[in-house]
């Protein structure tokens, strides 16, 4: 080359090249912004972000703040009219876009959905997320992050009186009331278990601070169950319903899925169809084992079918774990799963840490069990894999009820979704991705899928060495998951009352009455949310298909589970484009 051509600028030569690095740098510099910005909104949810410059502050929902946050989404909508998104990097165009849909949904929740005036959820949530995101992880010395506590505990009665001012109780439904009357209290479990033993290591003046900051959390705590069980629950009448467009819009925004509501009924009851014919043919095989002389019909009818299919998860539902025995169970589970991941080389596991953990009071009636990872800000901090116990209030049927639906395999099942290698592998790498920007604006729908997907594709690796019964629960999972998928639906548009839905749950996909109660709960106080493990394993199965296809006799699967896990968790149509050099979609 010649040496003169050296003093040439660059972007003579790479006039393209020259204006991405440009456009990327702005985009950068937006993105960067943005995630030093947001979290000063929600210090409680910068806490959880892992964020800390904001521990001791507690969050301010009136509507001044309100205000705020939508000014805030609307100037960054503004500053991303500036950036071309043809001219980003194909990674920069994913987080563009997925920057672009989040500022536009949390504006669609402040001023259509208006969640903050009837969901009394929300704030039972940032209750006790503010005490239990600060003693939870050990991300800072106790004694400082005691010192928060105490900071927004003195700062708890100002919250809480701004929630009574903020709800406008008769747009409250009934359920929400319920359940936020059984979450209020659950602050104070806490405050028992997690900040209380830790006063004699502080000295004198920090002591002295806190045990004042927690009589004035208790009092106002108190204050406040009085107000939600006389004032707001006898007045609580509001439509738990979203009714088609408001569940329309919140199901694109929640889902950022190319299906409609309509496509996506039709595939799950596809699919509900299909499944039910392959666990009959499981079944036959269970019930071989235990009666070999049996002979069945050539064309059994659905009655038929469906004795048989019962009949051979009865086997299952009888081994079961004692009532005070879940979280042990789970734990056992834990080293099950993870030896078959590293004996079959399955993926690359992270170093992370893993603790099973009894549900915090503050966080129950809504699941059985979850996953709480780490913010991304937090990388490596430990994982959580909390199971809910069993309600004391229960009888004895109710609780034989809940325990054949989580027995030992089911069990199982529910630890390969939370934990190995459902969300915990998959968050540990997400909270990785370089992008911080990514790594905090996440799909529900892929993290949901990407474990739905994980049980499906452990049975299929011969989990528990193929036993057929394992088999035959994991298809019974999934029916849940197609359930969850037409109840969503049924229930927020179309109507569907509590005996069609237990129907449906009990009869056509063989749920216990425990379980169908408790999602007939959580489906009224979750709209949207539910249909995101139909899609997502959908997409995930679609996604490993294409692979199959496009990497042919070159497919492997821990290579493409390290490559899916490691785009972050945007939504599976941006990881296709990424994982098969694809065009990056452009979503309305």
């Amino acid at each position: 080359m010649n040496p003169l051509l050296l003093l040439v600028p660059v972007a003579l030569y790479f006039p393209a090249l020259s204006a991405q690095t440009a456009m990327d740098k702005s985009f950068e510099d937006l993105g960067g912004r943005y995630v030093r910005e947001f979290p000063e909104l929600s210090p409680v949810g910068a806490t959880v972000l892992g964020d800390h410059r904001f521990d001791d502050r507690l969050d301010d929902i009136g509507p001044e703040a309100r205000g705020r946050a939508a000014k805030f989404d609307r100037r960054f909508l503004k500053d991303l009219t500036a950036i071309d998104a043809d001219r980003l990097s194909r990674p920069n165009q994913v987080d563009y876009a997925l920057l672009e849909q989040h500022l536009k949904a949390d504006l669609w929740r402040l001023e259509t959905l208006q969640d903050w005036a009837w969901n009394p959820l929300n704030y039972t949530d940032l209750a006790g997320s503010a005490v239990y995101g600060l003693m939870s992880r050990d991300f800072a010395p106790l004694p400082e992050r005691l010192g928060h506590v105490a900071s927004r505990l003195i700062e708890l009665p100002r919250l809480l009186e701004q929630v009574r001012g903020t709800l406008v109780k008769n747009r409250v439904p009934q359920v929400h009331a319920e359940t936020a009357v059984k979450q209020n209290r659950g602050v104070l479990s806490i405050l028992d278990n997690m900040v209380q033993p830790h006063l004699a290591g502080l000295n004198a003046d920090e002591r002295k601070r806190l045990e004042q900051a927690l009589a004035v959390a208790r009092t106002a705590i108190d204050t406040h169950q009085t107000w939600l069980e006389k004032e707001l629950l006898p007045a609580a009448q509001g439509e738990f319903r979203l009714g088609p467009q408001l569940f329309d819009q919140k199901l694109a925004y929640s889902l950022q899925t190319s299906l409609s509501r309509q496509q996506i009924r039709e595939r799950a009851e596809s699919e509900l169809s299909r499944i039910r014919a392959e666990m009959y043919k499981v079944a036959q095989e269970v019930y071989r084992k235990k009666y070999p002389y049996t002979e069945f019909p050539a064309d059994p009818s659905r009655e038929y079918r469906q004795a048989i299919i019962r009949a051979a998860l009865e086997f299952a539902c009888r081994e079961t774990p004692p009532p005070d025995g879940v979280v042990e169970t789970a734990k056992k589970s834990l080293e099950t799963t993870t030896a078959f991941v590293r004996a079959r080389d399955l993926m690359t596991l992270p170093p992370d840490p893993l603790e099973i953990i009894v549900m915090p009071e503050f966080q129950r009636g809504i699941s059985t069990a979850y996953c709480d990872s780490p913010g991304p800000l937090d990388v490596g901090q430990k994982t959580f894999y909390a199971v809910a116990p069993l309600p004391t209030e229960w009888t004895a049927t109710q609780i034989e009820s809940f325990l054949r639906e989580y027995n030992v395999r089911s069990i199982h099942n529910l630890t390969i979704h939370e934990a190995m290698p459902g969300h915990f592998v998959q968050l540990a790498y997400a909270n990785r991705y370089p992008s911080t920007l990514r790594a905090v604006l996440s799909s529900g729908t892929f993290i949901e899928g990407w474990a739905c997907y994980t049980e499906q594709m452990m049975a299929a690796e011969g989990f528990l060495d193929g036993d057929p019964l394992m088999k035959l629960v994991g298809l019974k999972w999934y029916l849940r998951t197609i359930a969850n998928a037409l109840l969503d639906q049924a229930i927020h548009v179309d109507g569907m009352r509590r005996d069609d839905a237990l129907k449906l749950m009990i009869e056509d996909t063989f749920q216990e009455e425990r379980e169908a109660a408790g999602k007939w709960t959580r489906a009224q106080l979750t709209a949207a949310q539910l249909s995101t493990y139909f899609v997502g394993v959908q997409e995930h199965l679609d996604l490993r298909r294409e692979a199959e296809a496009a990497w042919g006799k070159d497919f492997q699967l821990k290579r493409y589970h390290d490559r899916v896990v490691s785009f972050g968790s945007p939504p599976v149509a941006y990881v296709r484009a990424l994982l098969l050099d694809e065009t990056v979609p452009r979503r309305k």
